[in-house]
C-alpha cells in the first residue's frame, strides 16, 4: 500500500482567537494609522503657518527697511532743493547773459578797420552804427552785424571809387557805398564824405557765446 504525502510540514497551528477580537485589532491599527496621518497633516499645516508668518515677518522688515531709506532720500531731496532752485537760477541768468550779450563787440578793431583804407590826412567827424541782431546761422560772414553810414573829411578831394572799393575788400565788411560828399561843416576848406557800410557778424567778440557752450 503506497503512502499518502503530506503537502506541508511542521506542527499545525489553530487560530483560536475570536472573530469579535480580530476586528477590534485591525479596526484599532486602522484607527492609530489615521491618527498619525491626522497628526503629520497638523504637523504639516503648522509648518506652512509658521512658514508664512515668517515670510511675512521678514518682508515686514524689508518693507520698513525700504520706506526708512526712501524718507532719508526724501530728506536729502529737500536739503537740496535750494541748490536745485540757485542752479536753475543761475542757469536763466546765464540764458538772458547770453541772449543780451549776443551782439557784444569792441569798437575799436571796428573803427580800425574803416581807418585803415582811408589817407593819413583824413579826419572821421560822425559814426552812425547800428548794431544787427543776434546770430542764427552758422556763418557769420553772410549775416549783418553793423549797419549805419561813417563820416569824414579830407583837405584834398579824394578818389571816392577806389576808397569804396578798398573798403569793400576789408575783412568783415558785408557792403560799403558812397552817399554824399559835402563841403566840410567842421573845418573850412576840407571835403565831407558820407559813406553806408554794413559789417558781417564776424565783428562779434562770441566771448558770452562761447560760456555758453562751455556750460
Amino acid at each position: 500500500m503506497t503512502a499518502i504525502s503530506v503537502p506541508f510540514s511542521g506542527a499545525p497551528r489553530v487560530n483560536l482567537m475570536p472573530r469579535s477580537e480580530v476586528v477590534r485589532r485591525e479596526r484599532d491599527s486602522l484607527v492609530r494609522l489615521w491618527v498619525w496621518i491626522a497628526l503629520g497633516a497638523i504637523v504639516v499645516a503648522v509648518l506652512i503657518i509658521a512658514g508664512a508668518f515668517a515670510f511675512k515677518f521678514f518682508a515686514d522688515q524689508r518693507l520698513v527697511a525700504e520706506q526708512a531709506r526712501t524718507n532719508a532720500l526724501l530728506t536729502e531731496i529737500a536739503s537740496l532743493s535750494e541748490v536745485s532752485q540757485a542752479l536753475a537760477a543761475e542757469s536763466e541768468l546765464t540764458e538772458f547773459r547770453t541772449d543780451a550779450m549776443a551782439t557784444d563787440l569792441a569798437w575799436t578793431p571796428v573803427m580800425a578797420k574803416i581807418t585803415g583804407v582811408l589817407p593819413a590826412d583824413t579826419t572821421i567827424t560822425g559814426v552812425d552804427l547800428a548794431v544787427g541782431g543776434v546770430p542764427q546761422g552758422d556763418d557769420p560772414a553772410v549775416e549783418q552785424a553793423l549797419v549805419g553810414t561813417v563820416t569824414f573829411d579830407s583837405p584834398t578831394p579824394l578818389d571816392i571809387v577806389a576808397l569804396i572799393r578798398s573798403l569793400r575788400g576789408v575783412e568783415g565788411v558785408l557792403y560799403a557805398d558812397g552817399q554824399s560828399v559835402t563841403s566840410s561843416q567842421v573845418s573850412a576848406d576840407r571835403f565831407s564824405y558820407l559813406l553806408n557800410v554794413e559789417f558781417d557778424q564776424s565783428v562779434y567778440s562770441n566771448e558770452f557765446a562761447a560760456d555758453e557752450g562751455g556750460e
